[in-house]
């Protein structure tokens, strides 16, 4: 069928900032961070200040009272610069979350032809069903779908519970717009990715680190900051010292052994070189692939997806899960064996 987009006009921009378009609606697009220390731009700041605490406090962005489409516009690069500015990736992560979570459900009482031009913002090939003997209101390309449902484990997410035809998925309106929710999230983590640090001026710095603080209060600061830099194997739950011990003595592992210790490692922050050089010792070793697989795992590549290790039920299915202790009646992944061990050591 013909596909019909819905022009988006500047409210809707303000609704969904992140837009490629979004921009040509911004008064002043030349914008410098140090203008930020303007006191006829602190409305903006302010606003941009409460969306980072809204994701830490709530997942999500709350909508304001007085809805200002200039504000809401200007306030979402803004509120990326803080984000940034806190040097914290779980902030950061949480943040790209919350704004995808708020965009959903907005997008949930839109028309189908304004959810079609939002998709093609992000070069979905998603188009509208009219048959009345197939369920859904969308049909999205296959590999469009493949790649947005990498975190959804639930079984309503699966192939077989929906229809393909001609290569197309068909979805609901809810089940679109929750595919968007993770492209969006992507979207936004990659405006996060700044290698390179600007000076931020001492209002930004100032506001971070309130943000820091809050997270902090809100979240623990042990979970906001991760896992130390230094790793402990005496931490290490028992599969994956049985997956450590069988791959540094060249011991086959099957596929969800190796994607279990590579994600595993690389959470707790083993670099992406360290666990290639463990893979060496295998007979089958390919350095190409090698690389790109775990590089992928780590979120270096492809989809930027930063992966974790399968929960403890997946490990018993598969087989993997071996000389469980008292701790691991406690958690439900290794993740979480590790850290717990690391907090009562």
């Amino acid at each position: 069928m013909q596909t019909v987009f819905s022009k988006l006009a500047k409210n809707d921009y303000a609704k969904y900032p992140f837009l490629k378009d979004a921009t040509k609606y911004v008064k002043t697009p030349n914008l410098k961070i140090e203008d930020l220390e303007d006191p006829s731009l602190e409305k903006i700041l302010n606003r941009a200040e409460q969306r980072v605490k809204d994701a830490i406090l709530y997942n999500t962005i709350n909508k304001t009272p007085h809805f200002d489409e200039d504000i809401e516009l200007m306030s979402f690069p803004i509120a990326i610069i803080l984000a940034v500015a806190t040097k914290n990736a779980y902030i950061q992560k949480r943040y790209a979350l919350a704004e995808a979570k708020r965009a959903t459900e907005d997008l949930k009482k839109e028309p189908k032809e304004k959810i079609l031009k939002i998709a093609q913002n992000f070069e979905w090939k998603l188009d509208t069903t009219t048959s009345e003997k197939i369920p859904g209101e969308f049909s999205l390309k296959f590999t469009d779908y493949l790649r947005n449902i990498t975190h959804l484990q639930t079984k309503e997410w699966k192939l077989v519970n929906h229809i393909l035809l001609n290569g197309n998925i068909h979805l609901t309106k809810d089940e679109t717009a929750r595919l968007l929710q993770e492209e969006i999230r992507k979207h936004i983590e990659k405006r996060l990715e700044i290698k390179e640090l600007p000076n931020f001026p001492p209002k930004i710095i100032e506001t971070a680190e309130k943000i820091k603080k809050l997270a902090a209060e809100k979240i623990g600061k042990a979970e906001m900051e991760g896992f130390p830099e230094i790793i402990s194997q005496s931490a290490f739950p028992p599969c994956i010292n049985a997956l450590y011990e069988a791959i540094s003595k060249g011991r086959h592992l099957s596929h969800v052994g190796r994607f279990t210790l590579t994600s595993f490692l690389v959470n707790i922050g083993m670099s992406p070189d360290k666990v290639i050089e463990l893979f060496k010792n295998f007979s089958d070793y390919n350095d190409r692939m090698t690389r790109y697989q775990v590089e992928h795992i780590a979120g270096e590549r492809g989809s930027r997806t930063h992966y974790k290790p399968p929960k403890c039920t997946t490990l018993q299915t598969h087989g993997v899960c071996t000389n469980s202790d008292k701790r691991c009646k406690k958690i439900r992944n290794p993740l979480g064996y590790y850290k717990n061990k690391l907090e009562s050591s």
